[in-house]
């Protein structure tokens, strides 16, 4: 550790003298908060940024804006006399080291023709789509959010999300897409019925599983430690749209959903991933890449579209 500070100006003043690889912002300090400080040395210094949030609508409020300006990723901070010291030491050790990583990456990034972030197999043929799944981890509010905002309005499938986030975070994300999309997007209940034009978002702390016309909640052991996990959605789903089933891997650690596309792709559906180029963490995408069942490698600012292309041709 290079440097510490009690306040946002002191904080601003230091990240600027020591340019540090990582930096550990918490959302709520005295004079500018997590978010101002994040703002001012955007574009200035070459530094990525994990964010500390209580459980608070402000704090979460801020926290998901923080992550769509830029913030590498979050961390909720411990509450209550039953947190862990040292499972809090090594979450936050495991992102800095992420972070570390994806800095260091960024450079690269930029001098890698477009042409060659793209990847497709021969594409098979699509009947029609009737719902799409997308899931994701770390980075994934900020790619969720542009592919959520630039779906047009007469979008008329349902869209399950499973995204990698705390129990009561997942709430202020759904709100938050909702404000700024032309669909109606809702944290998922237990029973919601499916409808079309809908966008379901998994709560934290729940497995969301498809069952016919209906979303389920359950609290069955995490699977590859999160709940909720993109297996259980993927699995749920291709047994009930079967080949009219499009799914896609977002950025994030681990390798949560690799075995949902083999469920999708055994059913007949269709499985988009996110390139290593533009996520965060390539380790979700890349698993489900290594599967053989990924039929199509976009760069996130291509996937909205993509998407779209594919449920609005096949009406």
């Amino acid at each position: 550790m290079v440097g510490s500070a009690r306040n946002g100006q002191i904080a601003l003043d230091k990240i600027r003298e020591l340019n540090p690889d990582v930096v550990t912002l918490d959302v709520e300090m005295p004079g500018k908060n997590g978010l101002e400080v994040l703002s001012e040395i955007q574009g200035t210094v070459n530094t990525q940024v994990i964010m500390l949030s209580g459980l608070t609508s402000e704090g979460s409020a801020i926290t998901l804006e923080a992550l769509e300006k830029g913030a590498f990723d979050f961390i909720q901070k411990p509450s209550g006399l039953n947190f862990k010291t040292e499972d809090l030491k090594t979450e936050l050790i495991q992102k800095i080291r992420y972070a570390a990583a994806c800095k260091e990456k960024s450079s690269k990034t930029k001098t890698i023709p477009i042409e060659k972030r793209e990847q497709r197999k021969k594409l098979p043929t699509v009947k029609k789509i009737t719902a799409v799944a997308i899931g994701a981890s770390t980075g994934g509010p900020r790619v969720l959010f542009d592919i959520v905002t630039r779906f047009p309005p007469e979008f008329n499938v349902p869209i399950f999300i499973v995204q990698h986030m705390p129990a009561g975070f997942t709430k202020a994300f759904a709100e938050r897409l909702n404000s700024k999309s032309p669909l109606n997007v809702v944290e998922a209940k237990n029973n919601d019925e499916i409808l079309p034009g809908n966008v379901y978002v998994a709560p934290g702390g729940f497995h969301m599983t498809v069952d016919r016309n209906k979303i389920l909640l359950d609290k069955t052991p995490p699977l590859h430690g999160v709940r909720p996990a993109v297996d259980k959605l993927f699995t749920t789903a291709s047994n009930v749209y079967r080949d009219g089933l499009l799914c896609c891997v977002c950025t994030g650690m681990g390798r949560d959903g690799a075995d949902g596309v083999k469920a999708v792709k055994a059913n007949g559906g269709f499985v988009l991933a996110q390139d290593e180029e533009t996520s965060v963490i390539y380790g979700m995408p890349k698993a489900a890449y290594d599967t053989g069942c990924v039929d199509a490698v976009l760069p996130d600012y291509k996937i909205a579209d993509e998407i779209t292309k594919m449920v609005m041709s096949c009406k």
